[in-house]
C-alpha cells in the first residue's frame, strides 16, 4: 500500500486551479495522460523519469518541469524510491490572458524547447519560497487568498520565463542513442498517427527488431506503442470534437481507426464518456 506523508490537495485536475503536495515512500507511476490545463511540476527530494510529448527525462531535487496543454506525459520512478513534489495545474481562464497583470511572457515557459528547467541553489531557494507561500495561502484560505495565489503564480512563471531568457538552461533530456531512438519513433507516431500504423511496420521503419522496439519504447516512455498510439489519436479526437461539427464517423476515419466501435472503446475508456456525450459537453 502506498504511503503518503505531508499531502496537500487544493482544487483537481478539471477545476480551473489545482496545487498538490506529495512526499511518497512507496514506489509510483502516474498513469498516462493530458489535460487541457497547463501543468508545473517541482522536485523536491527524489528522482523522477518524466516523459513529455516526445523526449523523456532524468528530473531531480530541484527541477522544475513545465507541461503544456494537451501535451502527453507521464512519470515513473527512477532511481531510489521515495520522492516529494508539488504540481500546479492551471487553466487559461485562471489568470486572464487579458488581465494588465498577465504578461505574454508567462506563457513563455510551456512553449520552449525543452521541458525541463535545472535551477542552480540560489534559484532553488526562491522558488521553494514561492511554492511556500502558495501552500500557504491555499491552507490557511484568509482574506483575499484568491487574489494573492494568482499574484504568486504569475510572480513564479516570470521567474521561471528570465530564466529560459537569461540562455542559463541546458538540454537536460536524455541523450543515449536508445532514446534518441524512441523519440524519432514517437515524432513519427505524432505525425502519422492517422495512418494504419503497427509494430511490424515502425520497427522496419526504424530498422529495429519488433522485439526490441516494443521493450526499448516501453521502457523510455513508460507506454505501450498501442498506449501512446491510442492516446495520440483520441486527443486529436477531442480536438475535432469540440472544434468542428465533423460526423463521429469521419473523425473515426480521420485518425486511423478502421472501426467505429473500436474507436468508441478506446475514446470510452480513456475519457470515460463517449464521443457524442463529450461533443455535447463542450458545445457552446
Amino acid at each position: 500500500m502506498e504511503k503518503d506523508i505531508g499531502n496537500l490537495t487544493y482544487g483537481d485536475e478539471d477545476s480551473d486551479f489545482l496545487i498538490e503536495q506529495v512526499h511518497r515512500t512507496e514506489p509510483f507511476a502516474r498513469n498516462n495522460h493530458f489535460h487541457s490545463n497547463y501543468e508545473i511540476f517541482y522536485l523536491f527530494s527524489g528522482q523522477r523519469s518524466y516523459f513529455i510529448k516526445d523526449r523523456s527525462y532524468r528530473v531531480a531535487a530541484g527541477d522544475l518541469v513545465f507541461i503544456n496543454k494537451y501535451e502527453v506525459h507521464k512519470t515513473s520512478d527512477l532511481g531510489q524510491l521515495g520522492h516529494e513534489r508539488i504540481v500546479i495545474n492551471f487553466s487559461d481562464s485562471f489568470l486572464g490572458e487579458d488581465h494588465f497583470l498577465v504578461h505574454p511572457a508567462i506563457f513563455s515557459v510551456f512553449q520552449q524547447n525543452t521541458h525541463l528547467l535545472r535551477l542552480k541553489l540560489a534559484q532553488q531557494a526562491v522558488m521553494q519560497n514561492l511554492l511556500h507561500k502558495l501552500t500557504k495561502e491555499v491552507t490557511r484560505k484568509e482574506t483575499g487568498y484568491e487574489s494573492y495565489v494568482r499574484l504568486l503564480l504569475i510572480e513564479l512563471l516570470l521567474f521561471a520565463a528570465r530564466q529560459f531568457e537569461r540562455n542559463e538552461v541546458i538540454d537536460t533530456s536524455h541523450r543515449s542513442p536508445v532514446n534518441q531512438k524512441v523519440t524519432e519513433i514517437v515524432k513519427h507516431i505524432n505525425e502519422r498517427f492517422h495512418e494504419p500504423l503497427s509494430l511490424t511496420e515502425l520497427s522496419e521503419t526504424f530498422y529495429i527488431s519488433p522485439f526490441y522496439l516494443s521493450r526499448t519504447f516501453k521502457a523510455v516512455t513508460g507506454f505501450t506503442l498501442i498506449e501512446y498510439l491510442n492516446l495520440t489519436r483520441i486527443k486529436e479526437a477531442q480536438r475535432l470534437l469540440k472544434e468542428t461539427s465533423i460526423k463521429v464517423i469521419d473523425i473515426s476515419e480521420a485518425i486511423g481507426f478502421d472501426h467505429l466501435g473500436h474507436f468508441d472503446r478506446i475514446f470510452k475508456k480513456i475519457t470515460k464518456m463517449t464521443p457524442m456525450s463529450y461533443r455535447k459537453m463542450h458545445m457552446n
